[in-house]
């Protein structure tokens, strides 16, 4: 593989990087998977996070079938463009590539590929065994390229090489480096944006792309959730963009601003408070007074509704307290989500977050002693539920037997979740499903003594 791009982690919105990019810092550094354990968290799992959205792209595996497998859809990322991220490609390389190389075999497979199933582009991705036997990628997605004619993107993301998270910013990169910049839109409005690091989970966008029609803004590009990857191409020309996930692509973000001077914010879609600022912050920097003036009312025209379908379900939720063990953007924007629902977060998680998430759930909880929760086990997520009296436990699915165990009202938020929660929509959805939990009676009974243990 081609070297590490340092820059990737001396970014100063990073809150992994070195401060004022010094190597003697004593901030966190992007933690390096440990052996036997980095099956999830890796950085080849974490650029597939971000491009596998992408379904109208072909996405190539060059490595053992393995790393297929074992991270294969495991996102809830909903496309209108293509399933190509539902499938599993892979050169599934053996002992004998090993020895031998194993650009010939991803030379076929890509070829076999396209004949194929004929996708708008192709991204290869590197594993550690491609990485390790020294195949080049860069070198056969260029003559790919020139043979097959269609994009084909090399990523460099060997689970080696870092976390997740700097998977992430390796998927980022190959954006920025091979895609974005190299095509035009049809046309350009005033009110181009682009969103940042949101992929769709569970179709959000559907409650989302709405409110910025009916905003007058117009949504250009998408990085990367339900995102073509021609609207990919012309990112560059958006006037503004948001960061949805700015654990993921941040970096990114910061990147295009220097680049092609397109301003960004941080923000996010969960609750009705979020909601409106980023719309409004959307308003400010595209500096347009008739599009800030739309903005005003569709707030208030979709907030008054909302308000009105959540009314037969707030009862049942007020002052229920929460334990929230998410992460990245969710530690904080469902904490002030949760809280317009009536109910009390007693702790939130940070395992995922960056500073500014941290200084946002900080400001959330200010004059409090709620819980930070950085990592923890099964067990101590058990203790505080119990300790703290919470009612309920919000987490992603891997947590769905710690609240099975803990006999306590469980709901998804995570990435496998089936159900959208951004916007005013996703609101009243959250609530339904919040509803719906604390209130089945399969608690009642869960509690109860079993027959045998109950003496005549």
């Amino acid at each position: 593989m081609t070297a590490l791009p340092k820059h990737l982690i001396n970014s100063p919105s990073c809150s992994h990087a070195p401060e004022n990019g010094t190597v003697a810092s004593a901030r966190p550094r992007c933690a390096r998977p440990t052996p036997g354990a980095a099956s999830g968290g890796c950085a080849f799992d974490g650029a597939q996070v971000v491009l596998y959205p992408v379904a109208d792209a072909a996405h190539l595996v060059h490595g053992p079938i393995g790393c297929t497998a074992l991270n294969w859809n495991n996102r809830g990322s909903k496309s209108d463009y293509g399933d190509f991220h539902r499938l599993g490609f892979t050169t599934d390389l053996q002992e004998i590539d090993i020895v031998m190389g194993g650009e010939a075999k991803l030379m076929q497979a890509a070829r076999e590929l396209v004949a194929r199933y004929t996708p708008k582009a192709l991204f290869l991705y590197n594993t550690c065994v491609g990485a390790m036997i020294g195949d080049d990628l860069a070198h056969v997605a260029k003559q790919l390229g020139q043979e097959l004619g269609i994009p084909v993107i090399p990523v460099d993301s060997p689970g080696f090489v870092g976390s997740k998270n700097y998977g992430n910013k390796l998927a980022g990169e190959a954006l920025l480096q091979h895609v974005i910049g190299t095509g035009e839109p049809a046309h350009t409005t005033a009110t181009d944006i682009c969103l940042i690091g949101e992929y769709n989970i569970a179709g959000e966008l559907e409650a989302i792309e709405p409110l910025l029609r009916e905003s007058g803004i117009r949504l250009l590009s998408r990085l990367t959730g339900n995102a073509s990857f021609q609207e990919l191409t012309w990112a560059h020309r958006a006037r503004a963009s948001m960061v949805v996930c700015s654990q993921a692509l941040i970096k990114l973000a910061e990147q295009m601003h220097e680049r092609y001077g397109i301003p960004f914010f941080e923000g996010s879609f969960y609750g009705f408070g979020a909601t409106a600022a980023a719309l409004r912050t959307f308003g400010t920097l595209l500096g347009d007074a008739s599009v800030q003036e739309q903005i005003e009312a569709t707030i208030a025209r979709h907030e008054a509704a909302t308000r009105e379908a959540l009314a037969p379900y707030l009862p049942a939720l007020a002052g229920k307290r929460v334990f929230l063990y998410s992460g990245g953007v969710k530690s904080w924007s469902m904490v002030a989500q949760l809280e317009e629902l009536g109910m009390e977060v007693i702790g939130t998680s940070t395992r995922k977050s960056t500073e500014a998430d941290i200084a946002r759930i900080r400001q959330q909880f200010e004059g409090t002693q709620k819980i930070l929760m950085e990592k923890g086990d099964g067990k101590a997520i058990l203790d505080i539920i119990e300790r703290e009296g919470a009612d309920m436990l919000l987490a992603g699915g891997r947590n769905l037997y710690t609240a099975i165990k803990g006999k306590i009202p469980f709901v998804d938020v995570n990435q496998e979740r089936l159900f959208a929660y951004a916007g005013y929509t996703g609101q009243v959805e959250l609530a339904r499903r919040l509803h719906a939990t604390l209130t089945s009676p399969v608690w009642d009974l869960a509690k109860t003594a079993p027959c045998w243990e109950v003496r005549s």
